[in-house]
C-alpha cells in the first residue's frame, strides 16, 4: 500500500495477511486466557471473605452472589476487550501479540491511532469474538486493504512493522557530523513550521521505508532545508541534518 503526503513523499507499507493477524489474535487470546484463570482463582479464593462481608452488611447471599458475578462479568470484558484498547493506545498500534509477530495498527493515512481508534475498532470484536471471527475474515477477503470489520469501521488498516534497513547499519547510525554541543544548527530560524512539520514525519516514518526509498527522500528533504542554513549543513549527511532540524524545533 503506498501512501502519498501533502509534501508529495510516498510511504510505502506491506498490509499485515490473515496468517499473521490470526497468529498474533492467537498469542494475545492465549495472554488474555490466563488473566481470567487468574481472576477466577482470585474471586473463588476471596468467596469466602466476601460471603462474611455481605452478611456483615445485612446482604442475603443471593445478592453477594451476584454482585460476584457482576464483577466477574465486567472484568472478562475488560480483559478481552479493554486488553486491545489499552494495549493499541499506549504502544502506538501493537499488543504483546502483534509485537511478537511485527505487525502494528495505523490509521488509513499511516498516521498512528488514536485512543478513539482503538475503542471503535475494538469494541466490533462483541460482535466479531462470539462468531469466531468469520465475518472479520470474510471482510479481510474481499478488502483489497485486507481490512476486518473493525478496521473498515475505524478507519485503520493493519501493516507489517518492519525494521530500518540500510546496506551498512553502523555507519548509517553513526553521526558523521560534528559532535553536538546542544546548540540549534546555524539557520534553524529561517526553517518554517511547515518543514518542521516535514522532518519530524520523516524520522517518524523512515523506519517503514523501503531503504532505498528513505535515503533518496532524505536526501529531497535535506537539500531543500540546506540552502536555508549556514555553512555548518554541509557537515551532516542527510539523515542527520533532519534530525538536528526536527531537534531544534521552537516548542
Amino acid at each position: 500500500m503506498s501512501v502519498r503526503t501533502p509534501e508529495s513523499i510516498a510511504f510505502y507499507y506491506e498490509l499485515a495477511g490473515l496468517g499473521s493477524r490470526f497468529l498474533a489474535v492467537t498469542i494475545d487470546g492465549i495472554l488474555q486466557t490466563l488473566v481470567v484463570i487468574v481472576i477466577v482463582l482470585l474471586g473463588a479464593w476471596g468467596t469466602p471473605g466476601t460471603t462474611e462481608l455481605g452478611k456483615m452488611l445485612g446482604l442475603h447471599d443471593a445478592t453477594v452472589t451476584a454482585i460476584q458475578w457482576a464483577i466477574l462479568i465486567v472484568l472478562i470484558f475488560l480483559v478481552y476487550f479493554g486488553y486491545f484498547v489499552a494495549f493499541e493506545s499506549v504502544w502506538n498500534g501493537q499488543t504483546p501479540g502483534k509485537r511478537a509477530i511485527g505487525i502494528r495498527v495505523v490509521r488509513d493515512g499511516g498516521y498512528p491511532i488514536t485512543f478513539m481508534d482503538a475503542v471503535i475498532r475494538n469494541l466490533i470484536r462483541v460482535i466479531e469474538f462470539p462468531l469466531v471471527y468469520i465475518p472479520s475474515i470474510i471482510s479481510a477477503l474481499i478488502s483489497p486493504q485486507n481490512k476486518r470489520l473493525g478496521d473498515l469501521a475505524a478507519g485503520t488498516i493493519v501493516v507489517r512493522d518492519r525494521a530500518f534497513e540500510v546496506a551498512d547499519a553502523t555507519s548509517w547510525m553513526a553521526s558523521d557530523g560534528p559532535a553536538s554541543d546542544g546548540d540549534p544548527i546555524a539557520g534553524i530560524e529561517r526553517i518554517s513550521e511547515d518543514e518542521f512539520a516535514l522532518a519530524e514525519r520523516y524520522l517518524a516514518r523512515s523506519h517503514m521505508l523501503d531503504p532505498r526509498a528513505a535515503q533518496e527522500t532524505a536526501k529531497r528533504i535535506a537539500e531543500a532545508m540546506r540552502r536555508k542554513l549556514g555553512p555548518e549543513a554541509a557537515a551532516y549527511s542527510d539523515h542527520d541534518l533532519i534530525v538536528r532540524i526536527a531537534a531544534g524545533r521552537p516548542r
